[in-house]
């Protein structure tokens, strides 16, 4: 591997990761309603070389496989704001969206054919006020906020899968949008925000693409919003534009938005989360955690 976006075999460190993990998650046990009510889950995503990273690839379906399996996943990813509120198509084996650029042959080859999820659509409308009614795409698939990581957790693609779309990105309505959610965990479903924690993309150098630097507005974002999230202080998470390490921690807000999304979905919005996956990947934070 020359660097991590152009390895010697595109997905190879997948290939060898699925050996194993395809059998663990086919003994996985299934959520029942004596389970209790699943967390709420906001995780980095990566993009396509999260599929070159064995680390962080154990690292997630290490967290997926403390949980039950869900009888759902229902996915809210930076890579899709559009209003009014929207959901993937349901059907199974919907195509995936490949939203992503300038990567080898492979990554547009990978699928994820999860299974029919008309359940949960029906569900997801119903959470909704009248006046807010939830548009369903025919054709579109999950893009590559959810899928990557999603195949990483769940590589057997064998829980129903549904993307919502973000519609604002005003915290306070996003955190409502998730106070409405709430309710699924309580039936066996994984609401996950997917993001990544920084994101400063046209700011990365040749020494954080070898891995030989963390620049100070990644850390230092990172850190503000670690301490914030220990503390369970929304109202600063959601001053997040005068954040240090801004606007370079984020040009673009999208990959920030979707955690306000999972801690809307929290029983308590303002309970301290806990943490599952932290460090870097070519110097933007990979920190992920997950609320009850």
């Amino acid at each position: 591997m020359t660097d991590i976006f152009n390895p010697v075999t595109p997905a190879g460190a997948f290939d060898d990761f699925l050996a194993g993990a395809a059998e663990a998650s086919r003994a996985q046990r299934d959520w029942t309603p004596e389970d209790g009510v699943l967390p709420a889950l906001f995780l980095s995503h990566g993009a396509p070389p999260l599929l070159d990273d064995p680390e962080w690839m154990g690292q997630l379906f290490g967290w997926a496989q403390r949980l039950p399996k869900p009888r759902a996943i229902l996915i809210v990813s930076a890579h899709w704001e559009a209003a009014p509120l929207s959901i993937s198509a349901a059907a199974a084996s919907t195509p995936l969206v490949y939203d992503f650029g300038g990567f080898r042959r492979r990554y547009y080859e990978l699928t994820y054919p999860t299974p029919d999820a008309t359940e949960l659509a029906r569900r997801v409308a119903a959470a909704m006020p009248d006046a807010q009614p939830v548009h369903e795409h025919a054709s579109r698939g999950l893009d590559h906020g959810a899928w990557v990581p999603l195949k990483v957790m769940y590589p057997l693609a064998d829980v129903p899968v549904l993307q919502l779309s973000i519609p604002t990105q005003d915290p306070a309505g996003l955190l409502e949008l998730g106070a409405r959610l709430r309710a699924l965990r309580a039936e066996g479903v994984l609401v996950i925000g997917s993001g990544f924690m920084t994101h400063g993309l046209p700011y990365i150098t040749r020494e954080m693409l070898a891995g030989t630097q963390v620049p100070a507005w990644s850390s230092d974002f990172d850190a503000w919003a670690a301490d914030a999230l220990a503390r369970g202080d929304v109202d600063t998470l959601a001053d997040y534009r005068r954040a240090p390490g801004m606007p370079y921690a984020h040009p673009t807000v999208d990959h920030f938005l979707p955690l306000f999304v999972t801690l809307g979905a929290a029983d308590d919005p303002e309970r301290p989360v806990t943490t599952a996956i932290d460090g870097y990947l070519i110097g933007l934070s990979k920190r992920s955690f997950q609320v009850a």
